[in-house]
């Protein structure tokens, strides 16, 4: 079961402290499991099969198809909303209130966040759920991303350098950069943008 459980993390982590995290379980519990030092309880196996999507069976037992739907597909914890406007408090934390599934997606932490405000709608309209690669923090020029200031509050903006910005991308020229003054933290890179028409 170690082995099929370490097959099942390797298709979206690349290492068990990453799954470990994203699940919430301690990593000395869930890296014992992968190893073989201890043993799986079938609530834990349970939890395992449904979190990386592969059948319980096949996850238990060997028995049958490993995977369950889509293998390429990945479950993303949809954490909370963000501003695409003036800073404003925000919860981007682990307060999961709900999932959606995406494929070809490159390994990362991820996290979805709906969108409200419209200071980037040539790009997310309110309303559209943007992924959020909280791995990635390199600043790269045009890129998309969800920062914070010192105070928590965060926003959804693309970045621009010369001089360092954090600008709208709207049909409402209304909405002005941000000019980084004190600390500015990347909370993670938007890599995707959805919405349901």
């Amino acid at each position: 079961m170690a082995e099929r459980l370490v097959q099942a993390r390797a298709r979206r982590f690349e290492s068990a402290s990453d799954a470990a995290r994203a699940m919430n379980v301690p990593v000395p519990t869930y890296s014992g499991h992968e190893n073989g030092h201890r043993g799986i309880p079938l609530d834990a196996a349970t939890r395992y099969a449904r979190f990386f999507r592969v059948s319980l069976d096949w996850l238990v037992f060997g028995k049958g198809q490993s995977s369950v739907g889509d293998p390429n597909e990945i479950e993303i914890p949809v954490v909370s909303w963000v501003s695409a406007g003036e800073m404003v408090r925000d919860e981007v934390a682990d307060a999961m209130i709900g999932t959606v599934y995406a494929r070809d997606l490159p390994a990362g932490d991820w996290i979805a966040l709906r969108v409200e405000g419209t200071s980037m709608d040539k790009i997310s309209p309110p309303g559209s759920v943007i992924f959020v690669n909280r791995r990635d923090k390199r600043l790269v020029p045009n890129g998309l991303y969800i920062v914070a200031d010192e105070d928590g509050n965060a926003t959804y903006k693309r970045y621009r350098p010369s001089p360092d910005r954090f600008e709208p991308v709207s049909v409402d020229d209304s909405h002005e950069p941000i000019f980084p003054e004190g600390a500015v933290t990347v909370i993670g890179r938007v890599r995707r943008s959805m919405i349901d028409m």
